[in-house]
């Protein structure tokens, strides 16, 4: 068995010694359970620590997970086939881990279940990884966001001589009344700033800000808005 050890695997977000993949072989016939030395691992044993058994993997599943697990064992040993399954297991440390299996269940000339085999890659860290980069990539967003707005809102203040919340409103009126992105209203203001060249363009922008917020102001007061063009 020792070509269950024989694993080649690439994961784009962590180094070869983090990603993890294991194969296992369930004879059905003789009901022998065989892991890899990674799929030891990834259940917190080191080989002769113990005999794996079908009851032994279905122990180790999420409890929120064993039901759908034993459904797909039934399912297979009836019609076999290929499989996969996206699941939690407890390892023997009661770590959650998130893993991925497939494989196939083979049936023998007279229906019955005969093996079922397939590997078992450990997603947990992959899963991390991704988790804490998007966290990184949302908060360096929202800085580059609010970096944005701050310049967005002091040439607001300069334009037109005003404080700076009253600058902010302009550019929340406008993000509402448009139903775009704050950040994205004041990236555009920015932009027109930048450039010399779009002067006549910029205050034309400027004026939008203000007679939405023109708008704004006389619905709340309960009475028409005309002149405010």
């Amino acid at each position: 068995m020792s070509t269950l050890d024989s694993m080649f695997t690439y994961s784009s977000v962590l180094e070869a010694s983090d990603w993890t993949a294991g194969a296992f072989l369930i004879d059905a016939v003789t009901g022998v359970v065989v892991w890899s030395d990674v799929l030891y691992r990834i259940h917190g044993y080191q080989r002769g620590e113990v005999v794996p058994t079908v009851e032994l993997v279905l122990a180790h599943k999420h409890p929120g997970d064993r039901a759908k697990i034993r459904e797909l064992h039934t399912d297979l040993a009836e019609v076999g086939g290929y499989f996969s399954s996206y699941h939690r297991l407890i390892d023997s440390r009661q770590r959650e881990r998130r893993v991925l299996t497939t494989g196939e269940a083979v049936l023998d000339a007279n229906g019955r279940l005969f093996s079922i085999t397939g590997i078992m890659v450990d997603l947990t860290s992959t899963v991390r990884a991704e988790t804490e980069r998007a966290a990184r990539d949302a908060v360096a967003g929202a800085v580059r966001a609010r970096a944005v707005i701050e310049r967005a809102v002091g040439i607001l203040m300069g334009r037109l001589s005003i404080g700076a919340d009253a600058a902010f409103a302009l550019l929340c009126v406008h993000s509402n009344h448009t139903n775009k992105k704050l950040a994205a209203i004041a990236s555009q203001l920015v932009g027109l700033a930048e450039d010399a060249r779009n002067a006549a363009v910029l205050t034309a922008f400027i004026h939008d800000l203000q007679r939405h917020t023109a708008h704004a102001a006389a619905e709340r007061r309960g009475r028409p808005s005309e002149g405010l063009a």
